[in-house]
């Protein structure tokens, strides 16, 4: 098995320093070369990549195992006509020596890009990369970097920002003053960090993508969520108007009382009316139904129901609204006289109907629920049994229409003998 170790130099650094041609062949013609280019730059990388492809060598070699160690380089005109050279010299190397395998060795990340020439040509088993040590820190931060510049996403979250920033702080200094301008830098800052911190740009992608997806297919929810959106800025114009009908009102509990019993009413219906849009697709569509969708409207209004009650109580109590009056009430022989619902009463009834919203929500998403289970579970059935009836009734290419087969094969025919034709009652005929 014969091991080709081959030290690559793309931009013919050996050639340039020596004004040797490669490829250089053989343990005595490198190690020569190691001294030539030494001599010639003692700082160069190459002489670490040199005597590393000898030490691969001599290892293969210890092992047994016959190593032919070679250079190849470029030349300095242009990257592809250095590709090209290196190519070249790598079909001559495999055509005299014929190997099995591939020891690939390198000292830069310009060389790597030799390192798919190599395998189109043969196997690389092994690419010993060498890196100084007294370098590795530097190199190392290098490369780094140049990944990073070469990183399209990162140079517009990090690179684009910085820039913007260094050029509009002196203008702001100028203008506002030094502070004032570190100030609103620092605040876009911050609000950019928490934009993507928080990946409000994937949201606000996604939920326009929904939103396409949904004018173009034709969903009754589009429809339903502009009027809840419209419902809602009523809902929020309600409330600031009886908040700023409170005069003087102490703290600021009971503003915000006033301003959720003059708002959840149209808020709810708001909710409802999106959360139904959206019952109606699904009903629409060929999927099942699921629960979530049913209950959510009664639970929508349960809620605006509790709340609505809780901020009537406090109002009430505070004095902002009147507690009600039921006048008299005559009817033949029934006679109800006048009487004034208390805060408490008032609390308990708007409970006690969220409650009962509730349940028949719950109720009516588990009846729904059950029968549609129901209904797949008789579809499956019905068709395992169309499928073993089917089964049951295939009778082959000679089946009759009621599934029995008039002809029986007894095999090939012996001489002297036909086949018999057999009624389905095992008369036979002559």
């Amino acid at each position: 098995m014969t091991t080709l170790v081959v030290c690559l130099d793309r931009t013919d650094d050996v050639g340039r320093k020596t004004g040797l041609r490669s490829p250089i062949v053989g343990w005595e013609a490198v190690r020569a070369l190691v001294t030539d280019v030494g001599l010639a730059d003692p700082e160069d990388s190459g002489v670490n990549s040199l005597l590393e492809s000898l030490r691969v060598a001599q290892d293969l070699r210890d092992g047994d195992e016959e190593a032919v160690v070679a250079v190849v380089s470029g030349d300095r005109e242009s990257m592809v006509s250095a590709d090209r050279a290196v190519a070249r010299q790598l079909d001559d190397l495999i055509a005299k020596y014929d190997p099995d395998s591939a020891v690939v060795v390198i000292d830069s990340a310009e060389d790597e890009r030799l390192v798919p020439i190599v395998e189109s040509r043969v196997r690389v088993d092994s690419v010993d990369r060498v890196v100084v040590r007294q370098a590795r820190d530097i190199e190392s931060t290098y490369y780094l970097l140049k990944q990073f510049l070469a990183d399209e996403e990162l140079r517009q979250t990090i690179l684009v920002p910085t820039g913007l920033t260094l050029l509009v702080f002196p203008m702001l200094a100028t203008v506002v003053g030094p502070a004032e301008g570190a100030a609103a830098i620092t605040t876009v800052i911050g609000l950019f960090l928490l934009y993507k911190g928080f990946s409000v740009d994937e949201i606000v992608t996604g939920l326009a993508h929904q939103l396409r997806e949904a004018l173009y297919s034709g969903q009754v929810s589009v429809v339903t969520y502009v009027v809840a959106a419209g419902l809602t800025l009523v809902g929020v114009f309600a409330g600031a108007l009886g908040v700023s009908s409170l005069e003087d009102p102490p703290g600021i509990l009971v503003p915000a009382m006033q301003f959720a019993f003059d708002a959840v009413p149209w808020l709810a219906m708001a909710a409802v009316t999106a959360s139904a849009g959206r019952l109606l697709d699904e009903m629409i569509s060929d999927r099942p139904i699921r629960s979530s969708y049913l209950n959510l409207p009664f639970l929508v209004l349960a809620i605006g129901l509790v709340v609505r009650g809780f901020s009537t109580y406090f109002l009430e109590r505070q004095g902002v609204i009147d507690p009600i009056t039921v006048p008299p009430i005559e009817s033949g022989i029934l006679s109800v006289e006048s009487f004034v619902v208390s805060a408490g009463e008032r609390l308990t009834l708007y409970v006690v109907t969220a409650i009962v919203v509730s349940l028949v929500g719950a109720r009516i998403a588990a009846y729904v629920s059950t029968t549609t289970d129901d209904a797949d579970l008789a579809d499956d059935e019905s068709d395992r049994g169309q499928q073993t009836s089917a089964e049951l009734t295939d009778g082959g290419p000679d089946a009759e229409p009621d599934g029995s087969s008039s002809r029986v094969d007894v095999g090939p025919a012996a001489d002297g003998v036909d086949e018999v034709p057999r009624s389905d009652s095992g008369d036979s005929s002559q």
